[in-house]
């Protein structure tokens, strides 16, 4: 089986991994997101390593926070743009990586590689048309549409469509430094600990905080659910960790559609619609894999 590199590269650590697929990853790596010259260097040297140590790599594939460019015939294919991250911005990420290995590299956004893990081993397989959204610190989203992942002008931004925002139920403004109420800016990690002042894992289970969770993800859900038609929704990222989350999100979808897309997997079976993904916080890293397997399969594309 093919030798494969896979780089999650995050906005608080890059996670590095070398092996065939789920049952065999024979190294791994975290790495701290510190400066591009700094991460990126521990990066190629812990590839360099483990070429020494496992033979040569037959492809890598990288999936990127964003924004980043995903187009291949643009000149800064591979590279970070404005991201909020701090000095990640316009950084030539991909180029580091082509320019250390000689071997077929594909670049995705992480959300993309996750979503591509999940269809290759997980609970989007024999899907065709699914996304996946993670919730964490940020908020974002990727999928597949017809059996390719989903890039157009960029690629998508899940995390800032607009959502409905009552301010006298929810004063707190929003803290997405663009446009501060979107999705991201009610819903992710961050947003909860400045509207509650804590994490969200020190909140209990029946703390108000979810059920405003909720409704905000699930608004959004609503929009996406019109938009695709995806067959399956997969929820990840640190804030869906809390279980609770997911009945209440399944009911918040099912009222605010209000009868609408009478589906039996929306009216009947929403539990296998709307669910996390079977690979866990694995995902993102394998899903590099997937980038990677799906170069050697589709050369040149």
């Amino acid at each position: 089986m093919a030798l494969l590199g896979g780089i999650e590269a995050g906005g608080t650590k890059f996670v590095c991994a070398v092996g065939t697929g789920p049952d065999d990853i024979r190294a791994t790596i975290r790495i701290p997101t510190t400066t591009p010259e700094e991460t990126l260097a521990k990066v190629v040297a812990f590839f360099y390593q483990q070429t020494e140590q496992l033979g040569t790599l037959d492809a890598i594939g990288i999936g990127a926070f964003g924004p980043v460019d995903v187009r291949e015939k643009s000149s800064t294919f591979g590279w970070f743009l404005d991201t909020p991250k701090p000095a990640w911005q316009q950084i030539d990420n991909l180029g580091v990586i082509k320019r250390a290995f000689n071997i077929p590299e594909r670049f995705d956004t992480d959300v993309n590689a996750a979503a591509l893990g999940e269809h290759q081993w997980g609970n989007a397989q024999g899907l065709e048309t699914f996304i996946y959204l993670t919730v964490g610190t940020g908020v974002g989203g990727g999928g597949m549409v017809g059996g390719q992942p989903i890039h157009g002008l960029l690629h998508p931004e899940m995390g800032h469509i607009v959502v409905p925002h009552d301010l006298s139920v929810d004063p707190f403004p929003g803290c997405c430094p663009f446009h501060k109420d979107c999705l991201e800016g009610l819903a992710s990690g961050v947003a909860m600990e400045k509207r509650w002042g804590t994490k969200g894992i020190n909140l209990p289970e029946d703390h108000p905080a979810w059920a405003l969770e909720a409704s905000y993800l699930a608004a959004g859900l609503v929009n996406f659910i019109l938009i695709l038609a995806p067959e399956r929704i997969i929820m990840g990222g640190g804030v869906m960790e809390q279980k609770q989350l997911f009945p209440m999100i399944r009911t918040q979808v099912q009222e605010k559609l209000n009868g609408y897309l009478r589906v039996s997997q929306i009216t009947d079976s929403i539990e296998d619609y709307i669910l996390p993904p079977q690979l866990g916080g694995k995902a993102g890293i394998l899903g590099s894999f997937a980038l990677a397997k799906r170069v050697l399969a589709t050369p040149g594309q």
